[in-house]
């Protein structure tokens, strides 16, 4: 088949105690390239998440970013393995893979809800979770092309909060 090659996801980012999984689309061009979720710098997942937790991350280096998110108990992953995508932009998406999000949802007891990043993660994960006993929360995307304020973003995001650990 021609056209864009086939980018592959990240792998999942599971602390030992998940109450949270928040799931993307497919991680963009650079964020693959960097190998860190949400790692385009003007998107805006950081800066949400820290009015999710009230702690810095921003600020921090990405290895500490997900070891305080895992403090706290979320995890993070994508509804989409693989797929060919000419952009970073989710309608660009064609030939998605799926990724196996029932079993790793099944797979950890302390989970409390599901928080989605965008209408595509949603679409997938309300899809890929049909039938479960969870909430999942569609969020306006965190992506800087989505053009909602960050405060209403923001706003929105901050439901996630309910299913957080408290800090230690």
């Amino acid at each position: 088949m021609t056209g864009p090659e086939r980018l592959i996801g990240l792998p999942p980012v599971i602390p030992d105690v998940c109450t949270l999984l928040v799931l993307g689309s497919l991680p963009g061009r650079a964020s693959l390239a960097a190998s860190r979720y949400y790692g385009h710098p003007r998107n805006h997942f950081w800066t949400l998440m820290e009015g999710v937790i009230g702690e810095s991350l921003v600020a921090l280096d990405y290895p500490e970013r997900l070891a305080r998110l895992g403090a706290r108990g979320v995890g993070l992953w994508d509804v989409i393995g693989s797929a060919r995508r000419g952009s970073s932009l989710d309608g660009d998406i064609r030939d998605a893979v799926a990724n196996p999000l029932r079993p790793l949802v099944e797979s950890l007891p302390h989970l409390r809800a599901i928080g989605c990043n965008g209408a595509l993660a949603a679409k997938g994960a309300m899809r890929a979770l049909a039938g479960l006993d969870l909430p999942i929360l569609a969020l306006p995307s965190s992506s800087p092309a989505y053009t909602l304020p960050l405060a209403a973003k923001a706003e929105a995001w901050r439901a996630l909060g309910a299913f957080i650990l408290p800090p230690r």
